[in-house]
């Protein structure tokens, strides 16, 4: 089984008053949607990292299946928040999924699984990392082998030193469009998404 951890405890300073995560698309919430994505990817269980506005992240979610945890120092930046949830993850693996990336499907979401799933069995150290023009993007998804490693983090902005610590176990997934390099941070991030 491999454990989604969809981070979504970040403040969104930069997106201006409102909470970017909350914010309209199609219909829902761009919270809302991402889990959606992964959830009918059925990627296995989905957990959610709160940390700002907890109440309004859950009712935004109701009713999708999927376990909460609380992030009390979120503010302290992403890699807390990875930690937080890492500390219940039952999974074999762990896909770092970032809540702001709307873009991304759920056949995104299930080629990463399958990819994960066949390379973990000929290396139970492996990393995934989805790929579009040679350029690497989110999620990254970590073998439970590195469970110790993600909690012991030092930088508080995610797992970029153990990536780069870990080359030999790295599986590249090659993707068909720019969507893992694409996240909302700004109001003009949000302006250019496609059908809002």
């Amino acid at each position: 089984m491999l454990s989604a951890i969809l981070l979504a405890a970040g403040s969104s300073r930069r997106m201006g008053p409102v909470n970017k995560l909350l914010l309209p698309w199609q219909d829902r919430t761009v919270i809302y949607h991402t889990a959606e994505q992964l959830s009918a990817a059925a990627v296995g269980e989905l957990i959610v990292v709160t940390g700002h506005e907890p109440a309004a992240i859950e009712t935004a979610l109701h009713p999708l299946p999927v376990r909460f945890v609380h992030n009390p120092v979120h503010h302290t930046g992403m890699t807390s928040s990875i930690q937080t949830g890492i500390r219940i993850a039952r999974g074999d693996g762990f896909m770092i999924c970032l809540a702001d990336m709307v873009l991304l499907t759920a056949g995104d979401y299930v080629l990463l699984k399958m990819a994960f799933e066949q390379q973990y069995r000929r290396d139970d150290h492996c990393i995934i990392l989805p790929e579009y023009q040679n350029q690497t993007g989110n999620p990254v998804t970590f073998s439970r082998a590195y469970h110790d490693a993600l909690l012991a983090l030092p930088e508080q902005e995610g797992a970029k030193s153990l990536v780069r610590a870990n080359t030999p176990h790295h599986f590249r997934v090659a993707m068909s469009t720019d969507h893992i390099l694409r996240d909302l941070d700004t109001p003009g991030d949000y302006k250019t998404l496609p059908h809002r």
